[in-house]
């Protein structure tokens, strides 16, 4: 087909007349200085503090220190390909990860990279990593339980969904096995998981994942993993790039549990970072807005009003102790950002009393409005009768005569202890720890030899569920305690049966 010159002529010469030419502006830096995760640059005027910055090897890192002569970045991943004189652009963004439904199921990196083998992440959407917390107006009260499944803690000390609860202790004292129990127990009670690994080795967050693709919990959860062997920069914005996960379902009106473990290792990350930069070091050598830096992650915690969705986050930062010094400027700090705290006791752990909660030291600012009802009715002596319990064993070790009214507290005490101790990760419902303290505060345990009680546990959850199941049922369609008159003779009758043939 022959073309038409003329035609041709008058369509390059419109083409030409309409074409703009639109100068792009791009504010480049000059890398002065690369090491351990840090680099400092040049010429960046007008960097904003939090954007993000790309450097000429396609890496990303992040404006930290805004100083007079040059900007102080941190970078994000690998880093020894990066030399000084280097390029560095601004990219008028702040930093973002991924998030949405494809994220769960998978282990992922503090980027929002999938680390576990499975292909790329499936999704479009991403979100700040730094986002404003809810304020007071769009927040409600605590009053819906999030059930651990851990006597000893939903009991003692409830946890509700939009709560932030520490668990604090030395290391090797359970902190992380309360934190996983958590999770298995979330399983069918429409509750997303998000558990953040900081500092820890690649071979533990493995075997975590295997553990929770057993249990299938899984299904419901996502892992953020920064490992020890990561630069610290990746430990430091791990905790916020899960909060901008978790966010992202709270704000669809869903429910969030998510453990950050632990705190005490990316404040270490943090003071790291903030001395290359050339911060002036404080208290124990922690920069002086270390307090800001786990403020500004627990606040975005919350259960929002019904007319923003109703969706919740409930928080459980975990906190490393030295020889259980609480008093310390980390756990002091996180104390007081936190609704209360769970603490494990080494002398309980190593005496086989697992979870080894302090009963005197632990507490729930939010209480019984975590709990429902039948649970308040079964619980509510009995922080008073472990801590008396535990003053009496005190004052008994020096061999003295005890009357008869001082040795039933001590045996009531014992099987107090005894039916707070817990399988690992075998977390129970809460209709079944309901009816196994209801038998302990009623004094039905009383007879039952302490070293039968765990198979007692088992057999009375079985004989109900199979005998009584309307008990059971009860419990669950009404919070509340079936006839106390009814369920001690159901128990009673069991005891019957079972002391015996003990």
């Amino acid at each position: 087909m022959a073309i038409d010159k003329d035609n041709l002529h008058s369509l390059i010469k419109e083409r030409i007349s309409s074409f703009q030419s639109v100068p792009e502006m791009e504010e480049i830096g000059k890398l002065t200085y690369v090491g351990d995760g840090i680099a400092r640059a040049t010429g960046l005027k007008n960097v904003m503090s939090g954007e993000l910055l790309l450097f000429s090897n396609g890496s990303i890192g992040m404006a930290q220190s805004l100083e007079k002569e040059d900007v102080g970045i941190i970078i994000f991943g690998e880093f020894e390909n990066i030399h000084e004189g280097d390029i560095v652009k601004r990219t008028g963004r702040i930093m973002e990860v991924p998030v949405g439904e494809a994220l769960i199921g998978r282990v992922v990196d503090a980027l929002g990279e999938p680390i576990d083998g499975q292909g790329s992440v499936m999704t479009t959407k991403k979100r700040p990593v730094e986002n404003e917390a809810p304020s007071v107006m769009d927040r409600q009260s605590v009053t819906e339980p999030l059930q651990t499944g851990l006597k000893a803690i939903d009991a003692l000390v409830p946890i509700g969904r939009g709560q932030r609860e520490l668990i604090i202790g030395d290391r090797r004292t359970g902190k992380t096995t309360i934190a996983i129990d958590a999770i298995l127990n979330q399983r069918g009670k429409d509750v997303i998981c998000i558990y953040v690994a900081i500092g820890q080795k690649e071979s533990s967050v493995r075997n975590l994942t295997e553990m929770l693709r057993e249990h299938r919990a899984m299904d419901y959860t996502i892992i953020v993993s920064a490992s020890a062997s990561q630069p610290a920069p990746m430990l430091y914005i791990a905790p916020y790039a899960a909060t901008a996960m978790a966010e992202e379902f709270m704000h669809q009106g869903k429910h969030v549990l998510i453990v950050y473990d632990d705190l005490s290792k990316q404040a270490a990350a943090y003071r790291e970072m903030s001395l290359l930069l050339k911060r002036p070091p404080g208290r124990e050598a922690y920069p002086g807005d270390v307090f800001y830096l786990h403020s500004r992650l627990l606040e975005r915690s919350a259960k929002l009003k019904g007319e923003l969705g109703g969706g919740s986050i409930t928080s459980l930062p975990i906190v490393e102790t030295q020889a259980g010094d609480i008093s310390a400027y980390i756990p002091t700090n996180v104390i007081s950002i936190t609704d209360g705290q769970i603490f494990l006791e080494s002398d309980l752990f190593f005496g086989g009393i697992r979870p080894a909660i302090s009963a005197g030291l632990s507490v729930s600012r939010v209480g019984g409005a975590a709990q429902i009802k039948a649970m308040k009715k079964v619980s509510g002596t009995l922080r008073l009768d472990l801590a008396s319990y535990r003053e009496l064993e005190a004052f008994t070790q020096f061999g003295s005569d005890l009357d008869v009214a001082t040795q039933q507290r001590l045996n009531r005490g014992n099987r107090t202890v005894e039916v707070l101790k817990q399988d690992l990760h075998r977390p129970l419902d809460v209709e079944k720890q309901v009816v196994m303290l209801f038998a302990l505060s009623y004094g039905f345990l009383d007879t039952v030899p302490v070293q039968d009680l765990k198979r007692f546990e088992k057999e009375l959850i079985n004989y109900l569920t199979i005998s009584y199941p309307e008990i059971m049922q009860h419990i669950v369609e009404t919070k509340d305690l079936p006839d106390p008159e009814e369920l001690s003779k159901v128990i009673k009758g069991f005891v019957e049966i079972f002391v015996p043939h003990s």
